[in-house]
């Protein structure tokens, strides 16, 4: 059977990939956000995954307003970035792990969860900067030490999934990771938030106080915010925080290993680019 080693959380601000491109980390603008990646880098180093099973958000590079899916799994060899608009340079091709993504696929439709199945899929920053940030020098020749499998959960366009039903279906993803026959090492990641509004009469809104709750919940309380409609967290965490679903996916995913997690390591910074920034990693 596959391993569950843990899961990570982690904000994907395009404006990551520009300070990466520039060597700006050291900086004393972000260096408390790059900083907190270490403790997570060394845990990785340590424990190495063989797979990332990565739930994130697609702006707009495969899905669009007149096509938006609320639940994709890409099932491609391989994975190409591709110019957003924001002049982050194109990663190097990131492997995909068919075997487990088949899996996936049917397990979730299996479990009733009605996913897209993407044969051919470009990963935006939400996909390629996690992978980025935990893994800073790749496997040190130009390419990635893992396989990835993606799966896009729509937070752009209403009506969004449910909180609940995110949690569910990372449950089910997790729970079919466990039954994988396989002797590879999997890593869950939510890519997304945390709070921050980027347009309208609150942009720039963050909300520290339900940021750090909602950290808290990760670890000791993982349905904590599936009490809350999506309106509801909208209305908390912003337009764009309810990128936040992403945690909820990749804590729910990380259930199958067992009830209770520790945790390694946890950052939190406010702001980048307007928005509040978090990192933490959770082992099983």
């Amino acid at each position: 059977m596959a391993k569950i080693i843990g899961a990570v959380g982690t904000s994907h601000i395009p404006a990551i990939g520009g300070a990466i491109h520039k060597g700006l980390q050291n900086e004393p603008y972000w260096q408390p956000f790059f900083g907190g990646f270490a403790p997570v880098q060394q845990w990785l180093g340590q424990e190495p995954p063989d797979v990332v099973v990565v739930f994130y958000n697609d702006h707009g590079l495969n899905f669009f307003l007149d096509k938006m899916p609320t639940f994709a799994v890409g099932a491609a060899p391989e994975y190409l970035s591709a110019d957003e608009g924001w002049g982050i340079p194109a990663q190097p091709p990131v492997p995909g792990c068919q075997d487990l993504s088949w899996h996936l696929i049917e397990a979730l439709t299996e479990r009733e969860f009605d996913v897209v199945t993407c044969q051919e899929m470009l990963l935006d920053h939400a996909g390629t900067l996690p992978l980025k940030l935990l893994w800073p020098q790749g496997n040190g020749q130009g390419g990635w030490p893992v396989q990835v499998v993606p799966v896009c959960i729509n937070t752009v366009q209403f009506p969004l999934p449910k909180p609940s039903r995110v949690y569910a279906l990372g449950k089910a993803v997790g729970e079919a990771v466990a039954a994988w026959q396989s002797d590879k090492r999997v890593l869950f990641v939510g890519s997304g938030g945390l709070s921050h509004q980027l347009e309208g009469q609150r942009a720039g809104h963050i909300n520290k106080r339900f940021d750090l709750q909602f950290l808290d919940s990760m670890v000791s309380n993982p349905e904590w915010a599936t009490s809350y409609t999506n309106h509801e967290l909208v209305e908390l965490v912003g337009t764009q925080g309810v990128e936040l679903l992403m945690w909820l996916a990749m804590r729910g995913a990380l259930t199958a290993a067992g009830p209770s997690v520790r945790e390694v390591h946890r950052n939190y910074h406010i702001p980048i680019s307007n928005t509040a920034t978090a990192v933490m990693a959770l082992a099983t």
